[in-house]
């Protein structure tokens, strides 16, 4: 038996909820943030990604339960409309005074970020500028972290490219599996609009950039070659990318692809880490 604290877990998509926590997590050690600005951090992110991830539950509630959704509780009739959207209002209030407490700047950029998530959710998602926050998102998320710092400083260009070029592999993946679900009730984002091979194909591709920019951004910044890891790492994420295209091309869509773009973050939230203070202007 689900308890209710596991079916709200389970509604705030905890996969892309913990991973972006991660990553900016990882973001401030690098920076050499002290134990408690790493942990408010973290605490922020999190609390920030939850109401991104509760506010798309709650408002594809009705949306989700026509098409039989079986990866959402609300869906499921595990849990009600009510106390997800309760959960999401609650944490984007909590969200404000936690971001502030990073700094001005730093709370102004998370604001962006998570207003942009909420924008996808309110409507964007169905239209053909349904990437947009998500380039907006994922590119701000280093400069939340860059600001956050005792002094702060803005995020080097190439990482925000970096993040903006991984968003979109995230959205892309993220809607592939869904097209046909999607298609019956009325979204018609980006993908769906390109279709699922080229969708597909343009979400490893913006991965293969992402992971040249993060090997290529700190050796123009800093002058100093990357090491054996950094060029093993963007090997890695290359062949992660052209094992993506493939499946995209002889397989019909799944999770696989979107679990695909998750590891291939995780190595370069590790490849972000190394990069130290090169991550900042």
């Amino acid at each position: 038996m689900l308890t209710m604290a596991r079916r709200l877990a389970l509604s705030s998509h905890p996969g892309p909820t913990l991973a972006v926590t991660a990553l900016a997590t990882v973001l401030a050690i690098a920076l050499g943030f002290d134990p408690a600005r790493c942990a408010l951090v973290a605490v922020t992110i999190f609390v920030g990604q939850l109401s991104i991830g509760w506010s798309n539950d709650w408002i594809d509630a009705e949306r989700d339960r026509s098409v039989g959704r079986r990866d959402k509780p609300v869906a499921q009739g595990l849990i009600g409309v009510g106390a997800v959207r309760t959960a999401a209002i609650v944490s984007a209030v909590v969200t404000v005074p936690l971001s502030f407490a990073l700094g001005a700047l730093a709370g102004i950029a998370h604001l962006v970020l998570v207003a942009s998530g909420w924008a996808y959710n309110l409507g964007l998602k169905r239209t053909a500028l349904s990437v947009l926050p998500f380039i907006v998102s994922f590119g701000i998320l280093p400069a939340v972290v860059t600001l956050a710092s005792p002094v702060p400083v803005f995020a080097a260009p190439w990482a925000v490219v970096v993040g903006a070029v991984f968003g979109v592999a995230i959205h892309f993946t993220n809607v592939l599996p869904d097209l046909a679900d999607d298609a019956t009730t009325g979204v018609r984002g980006l993908p769906h609009r390109l279709g699922l091979v080229p969708s597909g194909i343009t979400a490893f591709l913006a991965l293969a950039l992402g992971a040249v920019v993060v090997l290529v951004g700190p050796w123009i910044a800093t002058g100093r070659a990357p090491g054996v890891f950094s060029w093993a790492a963007c090997v890695v994420v290359l062949a992660i990318a052209v094992v993506g295209v493939r499946l995209v091309v002889i397989r019909p869509p799944s999770r696989l692809l979107f679990q695909l773009i998750i590891a291939a973050a995780l190595i370069i939230a590790v490849q972000l880490a190394l990069s130290g203070t090169s991550l900042t202007v």
